[in-house]
């Protein structure tokens, strides 16, 4: 087993740890025995389960945020963009579901931890207003703050992953079939949502 193979077994261990314990329910013997590794060998790769848990927080949070940013730098009109960062939401989370409970659980937890991360990333709550502004003064959208617009749909997108033992037995009767077909179905509901809101006139 290569030196790459043993981390990437490692990182999967604990992040599956990680997601069903939390940071302080998590313990190194048990992501240990979930990588099929001794404990020596995982202390050698990563000192202390701090280490190891800023290495799947970063991850995490890498495989979300930035890519709202990326999108959101193009050029193009704002509403040209929803459908694609509604999409890649819906991809990432998608294919990895411990995601929403992940980061909600630990930015409780930490939250300075995560500010920090944010500020990292070249995120500026300022830059995102000024592009929604100017959209409004083009006619494009109705006036909203970035503060309501990315937390909103950054939620509309979480939520329905992160609630799905509750919204699954409600809606679906348990349907675990049926209810990825609705997840899939809300890439194009979910954009048409959001676009009316953000281009309807209100009364």
């Amino acid at each position: 087993m290569t030196s790459e193979t043993t981390e990437k077994k490692i990182l999967d261990a604990a992040r599956n740890v990680f997601v069903r314990k939390g940071m302080d329910g998590a313990r190194m013997q048990e992501i240990a025995d979930e990588a099929g590794i001794n404990k020596s060998l995982l202390h050698y790769y990563f000192r202390s389960k701090q280490k190891l848990f800023e290495a799947i927080f970063q991850e995490a949070f890498g495989l979300l945020i930035p890519e709202l940013m990326k999108i959101f730098k193009e050029e193009g009109p704002l509403l040209d963009k929803i459908d694609r960062i509604v999409d890649r939401y819906i991809t990432v989370i998608g294919g990895n579901p411990f995601l929403p409970q992940f980061l909600i659980g630990e930015i409780n937890r930490d939250p300075d931890k995560f500010v920090k991360i944010i500020r990292e990333s070249g995120i500026d709550p300022r830059w995102l207003q000024k592009t929604i502004d100017k959209e409004v003064e083009a006619g494009n959208i109705n006036p909203i703050k970035a503060a309501d617009l990315f937390p909103n749909m950054i939620g509309m997108v979480i939520m329905p992953f992160a609630g799905r033992p509750l919204f699954q037995t409600i809606f679906f009767n348990g349907d675990s079939k049926q209810y990825d077909v609705y997840l899939e179905e809300r890439r194009k509901t979910l954009t048409s949502f959001i676009k009316q809101a953000l281009t309807k006139n209100p009364k």
